[in-house]
């Protein structure tokens, strides 16, 4: 599978070295989302996969030139809290695409939900 599905921090408006590795190194398709639920843990966002129909979370969907190379990189990155997964995503041209995406695996707090599911949108943005 070539195609990445980002949510926070590797997302194309951030500047960090991994978000440029993507921005500069792989073809971004545009907009996406997944179903699931976006939590605040601090420096960066966790996803975790719902089956709710009304649970979204928005990010971009990339395709990988090298997705061997790309993916070892960033699993590197992510590090143990995450764990990739291969997930259906909605592209926002309304094609369906599956993609992996990135989940996060320890507990969460729910008073820190990002309730429209766009890590932007957290406090302290725009």
């Amino acid at each position: 599978m070539d195609r990445l599905f980002v949510y926070g921090t590797l997302r194309s408006v951030f500047q960090n070295e991994f978000a440029r590795l993507l921005a500069e190194g792989e073809n971004l398709l545009g907009g996406g989302r997944v179903h699931g639920k976006l939590y605040d843990i601090g420096r960066y966002p966790g996803l975790v996969l719902s089956s709710a129909a009304e649970e979204w979370a928005v990010g971009e969907v990339y395709r990988l030139r090298d997705a061997d190379r790309t993916l070892a990189i960033l699993d590197r990155y992510e590090g143990a809290d995450f764990t990739r997964v291969s997930g259906d995503v909605l592209l926002d041209t309304g094609e369906p695409s599956p993609a992996w995406v990135y989940v996060y695996n320890r507990p969460v707090d729910e008073q820190r939900r990002i309730l429209s599911g766009n890590y932007l949108d957290r406090p302290g943005q725009g």
